[in-house]
């Protein structure tokens, strides 16, 4: 019993959680959900010339309603019929001047694939989130964490970020 319960201990102080992932905003610059912690996390993962790029303004007008319990991060993907071209530093142009986009870019990333992020490996993945095995199907896939940065929602791309189904959440 005694070795049980070393093995598990072990096991639950070797699991790693999303605040362990390391990440690089669009500037370049490197650092952790882990700077979230306390706050709701809504992660999407976006592109600039697709059918539900407008989103980017949903996402902001709900980042400036509640950014006191709320922070945003987008990951901009070309994974989707190439929908997300551009370099970082023109993605980041295009969101500040069409949208006004304050909220937190990730650089360039895969979402899906053999060398999908290591965030969005810990957002798809049971054995990693602990509620559930999630694909990611097109732009705008929204995964909602709580203050503790459990997983506690999965929208797909058609729920607005401003719809009740989230912002009964984040409340």
């Amino acid at each position: 019993m005694k070795t049980l319960v070393v093995l598990f201990s072990a096991l639950l102080l070797s699991s790693s959680t999303v605040y362990d992932i390391s990440l690089n905003k669009i500037s370049g610059e490197s650092f952790k959900l882990s700077d979230f912690r306390g706050k709701k996390v809504l992660i999407v993962n976006t592109a600039s010339k697709c059918g539900y790029t407008s989103q980017y303004g949903d996402l902001e007008k709900l980042y400036q309603e509640y950014k006191d319990k709320l922070e945003i991060v987008g990951m901009p993907c070309n994974q989707f019929m190439g929908q997300e071209p551009g370099k970082n530093s023109e993605i980041s142009a295009f969101c500040k001047k069409n949208y006004g986009v304050t909220f937190t870019l990730l650089e360039k990333g895969y979402v899906k694939g053999s060398n999908q992020h290591p965030l969005y490996s810990w957002l798809t993945k049971k054995e990693k989130n602990g509620v559930d095995d999630y694909k990611i199907t097109w732009n705008f896939n929204k995964f909602l964490l709580d203050e503790d940065g459990k997983l506690i929602g999965y929208f797909g791309s058609g729920v607005s970020p401003t719809s009740e189904k989230i912002t009964s959440l984040i409340k």
